[in-house]
């Protein structure tokens, strides 16, 4: 696999493989488990950082225990007037704090946002008055998710 003239090669994929199912897990560990010296792996990780394989770590928050409960993607149709630009439509869906994500998609919709909201009525309000409020939608169309499947990374390979 090349990125940026970079390419992983078996070790990369090893210590991808455990960091990917856990990013706080110690390069000591890592190491350990693949057989190298710590020192590898965090020069490694380094040059993989560096190379953008690896784009930081994260503390995952459990939307359902910080009290937001309902989760929808909504597809959204945007009509750009004169005086308005695609990228002026996104910077306003950005500054609404429960979208989560936002892609942008072919098909029916401009966008494709995932929002998390406290409940149905909670939603509709986010619906309502923040992203139909905004001139430049013209439509949307709501999907509530009713339980989320899996969410995992790409496979190491």
């Amino acid at each position: 696999m090349a990125i940026n003239n970079f390419r992983l090669d078996s070790l990369d994929k090893r210590i991808l493989s455990f960091l990917t199912k856990d990013a706080r897990m110690p390069f000591l560990e890592v190491a350990r488990k693949c057989k190298v010296s710590g020192a590898a792996v965090h020069q490694r990780v380094q040059k993989m950082q560096e190379a953008g394989v690896i784009s930081g770590s994260q503390v995952n928050l459990s939307h359902k225990e910080m009290g937001y409960l309902t989760c929808a993607f909504i597809g959204i149709q945007v009509n750009l007037t004169a005086t308005s630009t695609h990228e002026e439509v996104f910077q306003k869906i950005s500054r609404i704090p429960e979208i989560v994500e936002c892609h942008h998609i072919t098909g029916s919709y401009s966008l494709l946002v995932k929002i998390m909201s406290r409940n149905n009525e909670h939603l509709k309000k986010i619906i309502v008055e923040k992203i139909q409020s905004i001139p430049e939608i013209v439509a949307t169309e709501t999907f509530i998710s009713l339980e989320e499947g899996f969410v995992r990374q790409l496979p190491v390979e």
